[in-house]
């Protein structure tokens, strides 16, 4: 047997012996999984940003995991199996490639997604470009999502300084409210357009912006976080310095990071 089919249902089976023998695994329900999903979700995605290749394993099997127990919940309860969970996505990936499993040519990975949109609207019956955009997704997220479909369907800025003029010109009316105290309301609209302008122009200079801000967190907590350390160092709490002295601090944990990353290029 293949030794990935082995693994497999070395899975199923477990999860099998699972449900029938270990008192949590027997109450759990689909509906309470749910937010055990999401952690394990953001999990991996924190592994793939850290290029933790060892956890991205551990955490795909989490997930993987999941997967069976919600389909083993719902065969019990009569509703589908494992084998309609991936035969249904099997279906859904043969027609979404026309041109891997039909006659259809295509040059880039550009016209595949164009093709991928048009064919979900056409074929599976979706009432709107948007519709396959979850409510519940992070909001950055939402609007790179929300602008790559429509971007899809052609509804897009004709190249990247168009976009970026959109991205000046919100930030123009932001700074206008601003300066003219404007009411609340109309500064949180203008910040979102702006906001939503800058994911606009991620896709064009190929950066996810989600991804972009979860590196400059990334950033902002190792250099604070060498701060508060030097301050220990130093017989002193972060809340007993000065800005200056913070500053001066915060520009050593940045002078040191670009030392290592070119060394880490003189190594490579």
């Amino acid at each position: 047997m293949d030794k990935r089919l082995e693994a497999f249902k070395r899975l199923l089976d477990i999860m099998d012996d699972l449900r029938k023998g270990c008192p949590w695994d027997k109450k759990q329900t689909i509906e309470s999984l749910r937010h055990l999903t999401i952690e394990e979700t953001y999990e991996l995605s924190e592994a793939i940003l850290a290029s933790d290749y060892q956890d991205v394993k551990k955490e795909l099997g989490d997930l993987i995991m999941h997967i069976v127990f919600y389909a083993r919940i719902a065969d019990e309860r009569g509703l589908f199996d494992i084998s309609d969970v991936i035969n249904s996505i099997c279906d859904k990936l043969i027609i979404r490639h026309p041109h891997i499993y039909g006659d259809v040519k295509v040059e880039s990975a550009e016209e595949v997604l164009e093709n991928w949109e048009k064919i979900k609207i056409k074929k599976e019956g979706n009432k709107s470009v948007l519709g396959g955009v979850p409510a519940g997704l992070p909001p950055l997220l939402k609007a790179y999502r929300m602008t790559d479909k429509a971007s899809g369907v052609g509804f897009d800025w004709p190249n990247k300084e168009e976009c970026w003029e959109k991205v000046l010109e919100e930030m123009n009316e932001l700074q206008e409210e601003v300066k003219n105290d404007g009411p609340i309301a109309r500064k949180d609209e203008e910040f979102g357009d702006l906001l939503f302008a800058l994911v606009n122009y991620s896709r064009f200079i190929k950066v996810n912006a989600d991804t972009a801000l979860e590196h400059a967190n990334a950033k902002f907590k190792k250099r604070f976080t060498y701060i508060e350390d030097k301050a220990r160092e130093m017989g002193k709490s972060v809340a007993d310095m000065t800005l200056a002295e913070m500053d001066a601090l915060w520009n050593e944990a940045k002078k040191q990071e670009e030392k290592m990353v070119k060394e880490d290029k003189k190594d490579k």
